[in-house]
């Protein structure tokens, strides 16, 4: 929706790191103010996929926070196995580990993990889908209560995967604090204490960050609020909502996006998804931005998604989107209708193969229905993806051989995938001399905004990538 390139989170940490900019920064003043006699707090995404977070970065923060003070860190993993490999959270614990034992040695401090949990079941909810994850994070970080406890996350890991022939996914972990000899939790946050959030990426982070920073939250009973808590996120995950109020690395700045210029044009939208990607026709859309820009020309229809592991609904709520675009196509009301279909995404991220199979038939069987829809209105319609997954579900070698766990079977792909993505454009409303150019042999998502200005018959403004 912002119609063009520039740095992007991941990036702008990695400048602000390099440079020294992350420890300068009035989000790091704030925190500092506990690195003397109390505990730093560091809660996220433990993983290289490099969507949500990156591992690399994790630990330069640890260490420069050592190095400038930090007598007492404490560090709260969210198992991946959606961005990475499942399974490789093990590698990532351990590899940890052993980066904390070198810090401690070296500098004479006390740095352990503390507590964890499978990212689609501790911390990590999105778009406010469903408040019990956030709960357990709180409990399990906060509080240091879960119903597992271990004396190493290592084998917490192990322990809550299960047995080969039933294992469980990374991402859904369940909740585990890790304790002494005592059977005393190690970590759980104190008065006073410093808490960080290290993802980059916002949606995932906004609901923990309101548990953490509004004195008025009463979603569920957080039981024990610490005082006087220096909380800040990498980045700034809501800006209008100026959610967190302290952070670290000041977040990429887009503006003039599409949807300022059509509102401004007078001209009408309609942006629909369920619940797991609602934010990415708004939120994401609109560059980090809430809400709406104007109310009287825009309608935001969300669809709440089913509580639960997406194979085993997966036609999830195609159908229900579908309807509702269906409607807004036919209304005559809307210049511009925005749709996006979760289940390839959400049920190719679980690894199973005929659960996926039937989430895309569904998306194909209801895509074909709104695009037929769409020719009895004389629209033009555009068909992308912001990335693969459901391509390809098996993991392979660098020749692309399948790679064989140790029963012999495929071993499932539950990351996104590399491949190009497709783009469609046609419709009944598209004169017939409309053809693709030849002359951008780099195009890609950021042309996607000034293709659909041009398609609605409107010049992209010139600072957009070209459609």
């Amino acid at each position: 929706g912002g119609g063009g390139g520039g740095a992007r989170a991941p990036r702008l940490v990695d400048i602000a790191l390099q440079t020294g900019g992350i420890f300068e920064s009035e989000g790091w003043k704030h925190i500092s103010q506990a690195f003397e006699h109390n505990t730093l707090h560091m809660i996220g995404l433990l993983s290289d996929g490099g969507v949500h977070s990156r591992y690399d970065q994790v630990v330069l923060t640890v260490k420069g926070a050592v190095e400038r003070g930090a007598k007492r860190v404490r560090l709260h993993v969210l198992t991946d196995g959606r961005d990475v490999p499942d399974g490789s959270s093990i590698q990532f614990i351990q590899q940890l580990d052993e980066e904390l034992a070198a810090l401690n040695a070296k500098h004479g401090v006390d740095c352990k993990i503390a507590s964890g949990g499978g990212r689609m079941f501790v911390t990590m909810d999105r778009y406010e889908a469903d408040w019990d994850i956030v709960k357990r994070g709180w409990q399990a970080h906060v509080l240091g209560k879960a119903p597992n406890q271990f004396t190493d996350a290592v084998t917490a890991v192990k322990t809550l995967r299960g047995p080969e022939e039933k294992k469980v996914s990374d991402q859904n972990l369940a909740p585990f604090v890790i304790v002494d000899a005592e059977g005393k939790p190690v970590g759980p946050v104190q008065d006073n204490d410093a808490v960080v959030l290290w993802n980059f990426r916002a949606d995932r982070m906004v609901s923990i960050s309101k548990a953490l920073e509004y004195k008025d939250f009463n979603i569920f009973d957080r039981e024990r609020v610490p005082e006087n808590l220096k909380f800040a996120g990498m980045m700034q995950y809501d800006g209008d909502l100026g959610l967190p109020k302290n952070f670290l690395v000041p977040p990429p700045e887009i503006k003039k996006v599409s949807g300022e210029y059509l509102v401004k044009n007078g001209l009408s939208t309609f942006a629909c998804s369920e619940t797991q990607k609602f934010g990415h026709v708004t939120f994401f859309w609109n560059g980090n931005r809430s809400g709406y820009f104007d109310s009287n020309l825009e309608t935001y229809l969300e669809i709440p998604s089913d509580k639960i592991v997406f194979n085993e609904k997966p036609d999830m709520k195609a159908r229900e989107i579908t309807d509702a675009g269906i409607v807004a196509l036919k209304s005559g009301r809307y210049q511009m209708v925005r749709i996006n279909y979760a289940n390839p995404d959400m049920v190719g991220h679980t690894g199973d193969l005929n659960a996926t199979v039937r989430a895309v038939q569904t998306v194909d069987q209801c895509l074909g229905e709104l695009l037929a829809v769409a020719d009895e209105v004389n629209a033009r319609y555009l068909v992308t993806a912001d990335h693969g997954n459901a391509d390809d579900m098996v993991q392979r070698d660098k020749k692309g051989k399948p790679l064989m766990g140790e029963n012999g079977a495929p071993l499932p792909l539950t990351s996104h995938t590399l491949a190009p993505v497709p783009v469609f454009v046609g419709g009944k409303g598209l004169p017939d001399s409309v053809t693709f150019r030849d002359d951008l042999p780099k195009a890609g998502l950021a042309n996607v905004t000034a293709t659909l200005f041009s398609l609605l018959g409107l010049q992209a403004p010139s600072h957009y990538e070209p459609s």
